[in-house]
């Protein structure tokens, strides 16, 4: 791949600025987004559609083709039933510290209008990013299902790890859509009644979904936030 020219797009800055060069690779609509989707997981083309619904196929076609070309992106191995993923590259992951800062900017940013969507991925890297737990507190193991993928969230030593995949043992296994669990993040009271109406389902200790929504809602007290997420969850987004 040539590093020195970036593939044409529909417009380019045509400045030797860096700033203006990142933005002939990644500025294009969409484009950031797609890196946001595969920050935590590789994602095949028809989880980056439903993650990102407002975009056409064709559209999100354009978009990956650049940002492979432009050594963003790459094809990762097929599972062993279904088609290939896309992954980052070592060169797409430097990017991931760029979009945390963009998320916090973008807190006091203007609503969009309806319908808005809500990825499984923005509202797991808000929690990575808001929860602090009590260091004190012993361990929780959640499994959280979200848009029909499995997720392992632990909490311990004050830290959050957030992985896909089935945990060994969870303390607690809870099934939502993204918007939902976004707003069990800002308001757990809310939990009983979402169980309540089947928009939530959860099996096991119920005071370990709430230590884990707490520890967002009510953070433990720290100078030094060493998370690295974005914050982009519900109005936060």
């Amino acid at each position: 791949m040539d590093k020195g020219v970036a593939m044409p797009t529909s417009r380019s800055y045509r400045d030797s600025c860096g700033i203006a060069r990142a933005l002939d690779v990644v500025g294009e609509r969409w484009a950031l987004l797609i890196v946001r989707e595969l920050l935590l997981v590789p994602q095949r083309f028809s989880e980056l559609r439903r993650a990102l619904p407002h975009v056409s196929s064709n559209l999100l076609s354009d978009r990956l083709r650049e940002l492979e070309h432009n050594g963003v992106i790459r094809r990762g191995p097929a599972p062993a039933e279904g088609p290939q993923v896309y992954e980052l590259t070592e060169r797409g992951r430097k990017l991931e510290p760029i979009l945390l800062a963009l998320g916090d900017w973008g807190i006091d940013a203007p609503q969009p209008p309806p319908p808005t969507a809500l990825s499984a991925t923005s509202v797991l890297i808000f929690l990575r990013r808001a929860a602090r737990p009590d260091p004190a507190a012993p361990p929780t193991t959640c499994r959280l299902e979200l848009d029909g993928r499995i997720w392992t969230v632990r909490l311990a030593s004050g830290r959050v790890q957030v992985r896909p995949g089935e945990p060994a043992t969870a303390d607690v296994s809870l099934r939502a859509d993204p918007k939902t669990l976004s707003a069990l993040l800002t308001d757990p009271a809310a939990l009983a009644t979402a169980c309540a109406d089947g928009s939530v389902a959860v099996v096991g200790d119920l005071s370990a979904i709430g230590r884990l929504l707490h520890a967002v809602t009510d953070p433990w007290p720290s100078g030094d936030q060493t998370n690295p997420v974005n914050v982009q969850a519900g109005d936060r987004a």
